[in-house]
């Protein structure tokens, strides 16, 4: 049970610290985070938590990498939807502190709650087909850089870091065309507060990044074969 109980916690501190910076501080223009530091905090939750639990649950957080790394022949298939349970139950809760510590300002209003979205929903207005490619592609480097940076032969000890810095520019690239998810249950957790149409539009948070991360993760199986 450590390696389920650590995937919660570190979803959980993945979706408060990520989508609490878009939520709290990215609401108050003064404080100067925008864009740039939405995306900084995404990739510092997982630095730090690939730092505190890699060595425990392999720091997953996501059920789009867990899949991945299923795919690419890291992972148990036992585990699988263990995995995605704790990950899930691990974001909703992160979610419902936000939505605790938000409300808490007057005339608070959910809005969107830094929830995923295309069409209206989306920040920049993209399209459901942009927003497909773009989670396809994006989830698929990311899972490519995972199974790179954690393969035997690459330089020890570094991963954490070359994973966090991907999860960055990730979201550098992406939080105008879907707010950026590449991950099903952060998507998940924050859609549920949302008073927006999020939920409506959750499948597509859940095909897209599996199948960018399943495909990333058997790219990189055939780069790397011996």
């Amino acid at each position: 049970m450590n390696k389920y109980l650590a995937e919660l916690i570190g979803t959980f501190w993945l979706v408060l610290g990520g989508c609490g910076s878009a939520v709290l501080a990215a609401a108050f223009p003064e404080l100067g985070i925008g864009f740039a530091g939405v995306s900084l905090a995404f990739g510092l939750t997982v630095l730090t938590m690939a730092f505190a639990i890699g060595h425990i649950s392999g720091c997953h957080l996501n059920p789009a990498v867990s899949f991945g790394l299923w795919a690419g022949g890291r992972f148990e298939t036992r585990d699988l939807v263990p995995y995605i349970v704790a990950q899930v139950v691990g974001a909703i809760a992160a979610a419902g502190v936000l939505y605790l510590i938000a409300s808490g300002k007057p005339g608070f209003e959910p809005g969107g709650f830094a929830s995923n979205g295309f069409g209206d929903l989306s920040p920049g207005k993209f399209s459901l087909a942009a927003v497909i490619v773009c989670e396809v592609v994006l989830t698929a480097i990311f899972l490519f850089v995972i199974m790179g940076a954690t393969d035997k032969r690459a330089p020890a000890g570094f991963a954490p870091i070359a994973i966090g810095l991907c999860l960055t520019l990730i979201h550098l690239v992406s939080i105008p065309v879907s707010n950026t998810s590449v991950n099903p249950a952060r998507s998940t957790g924050v859609a549920l507060f949302a008073s927006t149409g999020a939920v409506g539009q959750l499948w597509v948070f859940w095909v897209a990044p599996i199948v960018g991360g399943i495909l990333g993760a058997l790219v990189y199986r055939g780069v790397a074969r011996d």
